[in-house]
């Protein structure tokens, strides 16, 4: 007899993420000890030997809440039978709220020990769930169609085999496998906008529209991931024929673009553009929004010899001569 389904799907899951490595190269599995990434660290532990893979764990040690390292240590301590294991003792900041620092610590410690072992992925185990959460919340700050395109099923190094299997195949699975989860308090923590979300407003869509909605958002993320692409690569192509910068001329970035290439383009491909210029020319990508873009676009679209936009970062964009120019502001 086969294994349980869920269990069964996870497997199918990983082996399709892992299928173009090469025998011999090291992945890594980041686990919490939560339902998703257990069942993703059995699914890695049964699937990558069988394709030629050496396997390992890694699993985060925020330090902010009582016993943590204690976790951590139980998380490292799981007979899966992975190696190398690790525990990676970080120090969370506060900038950008509290998820976002953890975030961003968790993240720093995964790619500093991927490089130091080795590994050719980091296997994460976010799922349809996680997915529809994404972009519920993306969606409720007004982003554009790249913001909802939610999570990538493979990003650089990184990579979520499970964006196509639901939170309850996760659970089914540690089930079939003898395996007790261990649920993160923070994830019961209201405070947090992720949870309240998870707990209150995926719920309350449920019982109001009926059942699919985690299911129809994630397809929502995957069909404008498909047009983000196509939009971002029309952009990458205007932009070539637009910018007129010359690095040779100054050691500080400057990006000036030829309006007349940016008047005759789709709304939509011409914000990108512009963004692109002024992440080039030194703007922060986490604090450059829509609304600095708008802005920036009125220079095109509605020129009446506006003054510069003051954009993050000490970035000014200005127009000039038909050129828009995209530089540090002195």
């Amino acid at each position: 007899m086969g294994p349980h389904p869920a269990v069964a799907d996870v497997r199918r899951a990983v082996r399709l993420s892992l299928a173009d490595l090469t025998a011999g190269d090291l992945v890594l599995v980041a686990c919490s000890g939560g339902a998703d990434s257990l069942a993703l660290a059995a699914g890695v532990a049964f699937a990558a030997p069988r394709a030629g893979l050496r396997a390992g764990l890694l699993t985060v040690d925020h330090g902010l809440q009582e016993g943590s390292a204690r976790q951590a240590a139980a998380v490292a301590g799981l007979p899966l039978g992975l190696d190398p294991v690790e525990v990676l003792t970080v120090s969370v900041g506060t900038r950008g709220g509290p998820e976002n620092a953890a975030r961003q610590a968790r993240y720093a410690a995964l790619s500093e020990a991927a490089g130091r072992l080795g590994a050719a992925a980091v296997l994460l185990g976010h799922t349809r769930d996680d997915q529809a959460e994404t972009v519920l919340m993306r969606l409720s700050r007004g982003s554009g169609t790249r913001s909802l395109a939610g999570m990538p099923a493979a990003s650089g190094i990184y990579r979520r085999p499970l964006l196509e299997l639901g939170r309850a195949t996760t659970v089914a699975a540690c089930a079939a496998l003898g395996l007790t989860p261990w649920e993160d308090p923070h994830n019961l923590d209201g405070r947090y906008t992720r949870v309240r979300v998870r707990q209150r407003l995926l719920p309350a869509l449920e019982e109001e529209l009926g059942p699919g909605i985690a299911e129809a958002l994630a397809r929502t993320a995957t069909l404008c991931r498909d047009d983000a692409d196509a939009l971002d690569a029309w952009a990458g192509e205007a932009y070539v024929r637009a910018d007129l910068s010359d690095s040779a001329l100054s050691d500080i970035p400057e990006v000036v673009l030829a309006v007349p290439e940016l008047e005759g383009l789709p709304a939509a491909v011409r914000r990108r553009v512009l963004r692109r210029a002024a992440v080039a020319a030194g703007a922060p990508p986490g604090t450059l929004s829509a609304a600095h873009i708008m802005r920036v676009d009125c220079l095109v679209t509605g020129w009446k010899g506006q003054q510069r936009i003051e954009l993050p970062g000490g970035i000014g964009a200005v127009r000039r001569y038909g050129t828009l120019i995209f530089a540090v502001t002195r």
